[in-house]
């Protein structure tokens, strides 16, 4: 998902907390462009502002137009062309145009309206947030929009005035093996916009020495996942090269919808861990969906190299389904 992740939680607390907060939201941009529709901008009342909605075309006048929607309590769509001299300047190859939605919290955005996203965000439920820009009637629903829940696809409806923006759960990596690689993956993961889970019952290698200001599970991984939940949004990577940890965890992955299932080891090893699945009773096309070994054959040699092709795959599984 193309958007500042914790956009509409921000905003909500900014908002709350008398700081006065606007959403501003990619509705429509052109096919270059750095941010995709869904990408999203707060604006605080006093000029504060996370996240983008360009690569820096067009972010100042849309927080000045920010506070003046916080000032009048107004909506505004507003429509920005970006010259070819403007675009290559941040990395674009050509210009166009981008629209833009801008919508002050507790005036234009009820604050029940928003706080229903952050809940279902939370909860791990997929919304869609509905806005007419033609009759400024808003609604969220959790249905009739499920093609643009599996594609992760915000955008405008066929009458061009109704903005679909999806809120699918935030994306979740959980790793089994506090090891080398998993040191390198977790912070390179967030980066790329995942929230990361690593578990491991040993004590020595699960450590926060080991993986500062990350959470760490330290249940069996068969428990650790029960509690935790497998779901659509979910990457799960087994490190451990041991089937006591592995195997477990790979039942249950095997039996859910996450998106990408990667299991380290060598051909022989994930040979030996397919003859035990099937005797487990998983077939083929269960099987199939593990990537082993695990991540992208770039040549990768040293813990973090290999976390570079795991994220990767992993990128590859979401956007493309490969």
């Amino acid at each position: 998902m193309d958007i500042f992740e914790n956009a509409p939680e921000l905003a909500l607390d900014w908002h709350r907390a008398g700081r006065g907060a606007a959403l501003a939201t990619v509705v429509e941009t052109w096919g270059s462009a750095p941010r995709r529709t869904g990408a999203m901008l707060v604006v605080s009342g006093d000029g504060e502002m996370m996240g983008s909605v360009s690569g820096g075309c067009v972010e100042g006048a849309v927080v000045m137009e920010a506070q003046d929607a916080l000032a009048d309590g107004k909506p505004r769509l507003l429509e920005y062309g970006v010259s070819d001299g403007d675009a290559f300047a941040v990395g674009l190859a050509c210009g166009g145009n981008i629209r833009i939605l801008v919508e002050p919290v507790g005036a234009a955005l009820d604050e029940s309206v928003l706080e229903q996203i952050v809940q279902a965000r939370a909860a791990r439920r997929p919304v869609a947030y509905v806005v007419n820009t033609a009759d400024w009637s808003r609604s969220v629903v959790a249905e009739g929009h499920e093609s643009r829940f599996a594609m992760d696809r915000s955008g405008l409806e066929e009458d061009g005035s109704t903005f679909v923006h999806i809120h699918n759960p935030p994306l979740r990596l959980i790793v089994v093996g506090a090891v080398h690689i998993a040191q390198a993956l977790l912070p390179m993961a967030r980066i790329a916009g995942y929230d990361p889970v690593v578990i491991d019952p040993r004590g020595a290698f699960g450590s926060q020495a080991r993986f500062p200001g990350e959470t760490i599970l330290d249940d069996w991984p068969d428990e650790a996942l029960d509690n935790v939940g497998l779901d659509a949004r979910t990457a799960l990577v087994l490190l451990t090269h041991d089937p006591k940890l592995d195997d477990p965890a790979l039942h249950r992955a095997l039996n859910s919808k996450a998106f990408y299932i990667g299991a380290l080891g060598s051909k022989r090893t994930h040979a030996s861990r397919v003859a035990r699945l099937q005797e487990a009773g998983f077939d083929d096309t269960a099987i199939a969906r593990i990537k082993g070994p695990v991540g992208l054959d770039i040549g990768a040699a040293s813990p973090p190299e290999i976390a570079v092709s795991i994220l990767a795959q992993m990128v590859q599984a979401l956007r493309r389904g490969a």
